[in-house]
């Protein structure tokens, strides 16, 4: 590791940052990573750790380019404003190009190659790829399926509070992956040579439906949850009712969630068209090790699942 250049990962104090700055000062690189971060005292603990902590937002450019100076890699985490990140991304892009870095990396998104995915996240991403491709540097897209822990750790409590499920995504099918091993593989790609101008689909080993997955959950919980299938106007109104805004703000969460509903309507749509229809080993490939299963998940947080059923209360 020694011939190791500097890394900077832009969003670094979010959760896939914290993740990867983990894993990576783990490898023994803390003296390697810069961290960029709209609120540099959020990681007052990594500056402590050795890591080269700057002040950087995509929504004022002007700050990148001392942000990501000597940087030989970038790790470019997608922003949380879906619908209006391709600004953001682009003027990251332009500031590493400009800075002389080597190679970019980006969480991107499974099936945005085809024009006819109605999921709103497919413009961003497909979008900011183009912008890397056309950049001068070498690129690599991480194209990560769904995240497991989204569904069965963020929604889940609500859906066992309730006994149900309610999605638009009908019997589509995905392969749901765990954020952690989504993060490992970019870890690994940033780590390892060989991965310039490679497009890597991380999924996990199953493709499954909601309804399978729901019975999974049953199964391993003994408690009840129904899929209830609704079209994308009924998944609207209970949104709607929820207080979710249709389109993205900043740092507004319901119920401990960032969510919008633009977003996960049109992803379940996506799902219900067979656009996230995508399984591959490429976690297996990069990692040495086989993607961990939505299964696994159920059975590691069974517990929490259980209480939720039975009326705990939930983080705000």
């Amino acid at each position: 590791m020694s011939e190791q250049g500097k890394i900077v990962i832009t969003g670094a104090s979010g959760q896939y940052g914290r993740q990867a700055t983990d894993m990576l000062i783990a490898k023994g690189l803390a003296d390697k990573l810069i961290l960029i971060t709209r609120t540099p005292a959020k990681l007052a603990d990594r500056a402590a750790q050795g890591c080269d902590v700057r002040y950087g937002d995509y929504d004022k450019p002007e700050t990148l380019a001392a942000a990501v100076a000597g940087a030989e890699k970038m790790l470019l985490i997608s922003g949380t404003r879906v619908g209006a990140r391709v600004v953001q991304h682009k003027a990251a892009i332009d500031a590493a190009a400009k800075a002389g870095v080597r190679h970019i990396l980006y969480t991107s998104f499974i099936g945005i190659d085809d024009p006819a995915n109605p999921a709103e996240v497919r413009h961003d991403h497909i979008e900011t790829e183009k912008l890397m491709r056309a950049s001068g540097m070498a690129w690599t897209m991480l194209r990560d399926a769904h995240y497991a822990d989204a569904m069965l750790l963020m929604a889940g409590p609500g859906m066992m509070a309730t006994g149900k499920w309610i999605s638009n995504s009908g019997d589509g099918r995905e392969a749901m992956v765990w954020r952690e091993d989504c993060v490992a593989c970019a870890v690994a790609a940033l780590t390892t040579p060989g991965h310039e101008n490679r497009i890597y689909n991380i999924t996990g080993p199953d493709l499954q439906t909601f309804d399978e997955v729901a019975a999974l959950v049953r199964e391993i919980t003994g408690c009840p949850l129904e899929h209830v299938k609704v079209d994308d106007e009924g998944q609207y109104a209970i949104f709607d009712a929820m207080g979710i805004p249709r389109r993205p703000v900043d740092d507004q969460y319901v119920g401990g969630i960032p969510w919008n509903s633009d977003d996960m309507v049109t992803f379940g749509a996506a799902i219900r068209g067979g656009f996230l229809e995508i399984r591959t080993d490429d976690v297996e490939a990069l990692t040495g090790r086989k993607a961990r299963s939505v299964r696994r998940m159920i059975e590691d947080n069974k517990a929490m699942l259980i209480a939720a059923a039975n009326g705990a209360p939930q983080p705000a």
